[in-house]
């Protein structure tokens, strides 16, 4: 085992180099954290079952430069068709109402894809994964994490960290060798994954299609084939090597459309776990990703959640790290991510079991029910917009957190603390952008909200010197001036709730939700929060 009286070696070690991993790596290399990020695979995945990448995940990852090569590489589908026996429901993805994020859509994206332009960002920042290494053994004291790690031809070698990240999948060894458990269930039934072309449907859509036997999805994918088939295995079909010849008798069992599967690049059998680590933490441990929670594809919310737990996790450690804040601020964490995971493990439970369920009344009425109601529900304007915010993970906050903060006097109207900071068209200088575009990705940014002339006596520069390193202050006002976020037509400002020549300031975090905010000028609240909060 690694000497537990040696000095550190690197800040944070990651363990598993996924989507969670990379994109960790990432956040803490914008930070300027020392890390190694290691992975037991000999070489990065082919082939993949993650294939969506929700609105919230292009957000945070657009904060690290990433979501514009991720949209370039993939297919933002807006429409999903419905096929029963009977008829055909267009439905929208998105709403055209839903004008609080630049991403209204559904990124279609492999995630052996999504891998390699994460990893292109880090190998350009010169980061390396170190791979076909695999944690043996971990021994934590009160200043660091003793980790013995092995290679494939045998060799043994000690790294000491500060800090243990199990980003390492369903079967995490940092989660086995830290004893936290992974309570759960499994599902009975089977699924089969394919990426393949297929003739006979329309491109560009998502395609579901809805029979007694169960459901089956074809997904826009663009490589390394053009479509991704999910569909369920029936009981009686047995356990063999799946062929296309085989799937296209299955797919005959759910449509009578000519569709026709071919050119198979890659297909597999794989059933669903409904699971969550008992913690997120323990000491200087921590999970994220698959090591801390796995649940069904529905809904595509699995890879999503966890580079959200990266980006959660990633900014709390750097500030600990480089001693701008105490390692309390690491305790909010698990915290505020639990409950996500719970919500999502609950929310794709439902689904999954309404999809496989064997009751024969049930599987009778679920495409007769689809066909009639469908079409009506896709009319309601607010039942569309309230399914994107939910599925894309917009609405996912943090209000119970102890880092969420509503100071006084309140602010009546606008979004609270803890919730996600919404985006809104602005211009710095003449230039159009947006609040999102212009927020920092590795400081605390406090907007001072309302007309300039009523910040001049507030003490900016005096609070800005108080806590060098760590604020950014940005001036949001409804009149054009010099470096201010100009808000001309007052969209971002009544979205903020913040009223025609009123102030307000708001306090967001690096990964994009309000910390605090309070109507007016004063700040003696926001030093509170700040020594609280960083140093308490």
């Amino acid at each position: 085992m690694v000497d537990v009286d040696a000095p550190t070696d690197v800040d944070v070690l990651i363990v598993g180099a996924g989507p969670t991993g990379l994109t960790l790596a990432a956040e803490l290399r914008s930070f300027g954290v020392s890390f190694r990020i290691v992975d037991r695979a000999p070489d990065a995945v082919h082939e993949s079952r993650a294939l969506g990448i929700q609105a919230r995940t292009l957000e945070v990852l657009a904060g690290l430069g990433m979501a514009s090569p991720l949209i370039e590489a993939g297919d933002a589908a807006t429409v999903l068709l419905l096929h029963t026996r009977r008829s055909v429901v267009t439905i929208k993805l998105f709403d055209e109402g839903v004008r609080e994020t630049a991403y209204p859509f559904l990124l279609f994206l492999s995630q052996a894809e999504t891998e390699r332009i994460l990893l292109d960002g880090l190998i350009a920042e010169g980061v390396a994964v170190e791979r076909g290494v695999e944690l043996l053994d971990v021994e934590q004291d009160a200043n660091a994490v003793g980790c013995l790690l092995g290679t494939a031809d045998g060799a043994r070698f000690g790294i000491r960290a500060r800090y243990v990240v199990g980003c390492d999948g369903a079967h995490s060894a940092v989660r086995h060798r830290s004893g936290i458990g992974f309570a759960g269930t499994a599902f009975p039934q089977t699924f089969v994954l394919a990426d393949l072309e297929i003739d006979g449907i329309e491109p560009g859509r998502v395609h579901a299609y809805l029979a007694e036997a169960g459901i089956m999805f074809f997904f826009p994918l663009g490589s390394p084939a053009s479509w991704r088939m999910l569909l369920m295995i029936p009981p009686d079909a047995g356990v063999q090597q799946r062929t296309v010849q085989q799937l296209q008798k299955l797919v005959e069992g759910y449509t009578q459309d000519p569709v026709l599967l071919h050119d198979p690049v890659w297909l597999t059998d794989f059933s669903v776990q409904s699971r969550r680590a008992d913690r997120f933490r323990t000491g200087r441990i921590f999970l994220a990703g698959d090591a801390a929670h796995i649940h069904s594809p529905a809904g595509a919310q699995g890879m999503n959640t966890g580079i959200q737990d990266a980006v959660n996790l990633g900014w709390k450690l750097a500030f600990v790290c480089r001693g701008l804040a105490n390692e309390n601020l690491l305790d909010s964490y698990e915290v505020e991510r639990i409950p996500v995971a719970r919500s999502v493990l609950r929310m794709t439970n439902r689904i999954f079991r309404v999809a496989i369920t064997g009751n024969r009344m049930v599987r009778f009425l679920r495409p007769r029910m689809a066909a009639v109601f469908a079409p009506v529900v896709v009319r309601l304007g607010f039942v569309r917009r309230l399914g994107f915010r939910t599925i894309s993970q917009l609405g996912i906050r943090y209000r119970r957190s102890a880092l969420s903060v509503e100071g006084l006097p309140r602010l009546t109207r606008g979004p609270r603390a803890g919730d996600r900071f919404p985006d809104a068209a602005i211009a710095v200088d003449g230039d159009p952008t947006t609040l999102h575009g212009k927020l920092s990705a590795t400081r605390l940014h406090l907007l001072l909200c309302g007309p300039i002339e009523q910040w001049h006596d507030a003490p900016v520069g005096a609070i800005e010197g108080r806590w060098p390193g760590l604020l950014e202050i940005s001036y949001v006002t409804a009149d054009a001036g010099p470096g201010v976020w100009a808000d001309t037509s007052h969209a971002a400002l009544r979205r903020l709730g913040v009223g025609n020549r009123e102030t307000a300031h708001y306090l967001i975090r690096p990964d994009g939700y309000i910390a605090y905010r309070v109507r007016g000028t004063d700040f003696g609240g926001l030093e509170e929060y700040l020594h609280t909060i960083l140093r308490g």
